[in-house]
């Protein structure tokens, strides 16, 4: 028999949309010239697009650009080696960057991406909508964090286990049958 999972919300949907929108206005505040958002895939992308339609409401007019970086693969823990499988297509040079990622947790991929933009000449700030203090393997500090998250693997809200979870419109832990998460 399968075993049964339920996700249990850690961060509701109210909750998102209500810090999403003072993201908005803290990066608003910030007066941002030539704005380009870069989404880290995948599992940011709820949280940009969200993000984005908020700075809209805040006044923002951002351009989008997305890169794919992998260190999980299909496990739940990082292997401690990033890989761009897709990079930024626009020049980055001279231009304010959003570096929007789900969750900072070892940093490298969070560290890897800032590195790489501001190499390239662009004034870079990382957003993450979840930060677990705990698992920092690099030394990096997230500029706007939505939440301090527990020491869980959290999913939904565009973040997965083996690319399930994704389409959850919260944050949420898996629980077993037994009461385990």
């Amino acid at each position: 028999m399968a075993e049964q999972r339920h996700v249990r919300v850690l961060f509701g949907e109210e909750e998102l949309a209500k810090r999403n929108a003072e993201i908005a206005r803290d990066i608003a505040a910030r007066q941002p010239r030539n704005l380009l958002v870069i989404a880290v895939l995948k599992g940011s992308f709820m949280f940009a697009a969200d993000l984005m339609r908020e700075m809209h409401r805040a006044g923002l007019t951002p351009q989008v650009e997305f890169m794919h970086m992998a260190s999980y693969y299909e496990g739940t823990v990082s292997t401690g080696h990033v890989t761009i499988l897709k990079d930024v297509e626009s020049d980055v040079r001279d231009r304010d960057v959003i570096l929007v990622d789900d969750i900072l947790e070892s940093g490298r991929t969070l560290a890897y991406a800032k590195d790489l933009l501001t190499a390239r000449g662009a004034r870079v700030v990382t957003c993450c909508l979840l930060e677990k203090p705990v698992k920092r393997a690099v030394q990096i500090k997230a500029d706007i964090v939505g939440f301090e998250c527990p020491d869980l693997f959290v999913v939904g809200y565009g973040m997965d286990v083996a690319h399930s979870f994704r389409e959850l419109p919260f944050v949420g832990v898996i629980e077993t049958g037994d009461g385990l998460s």
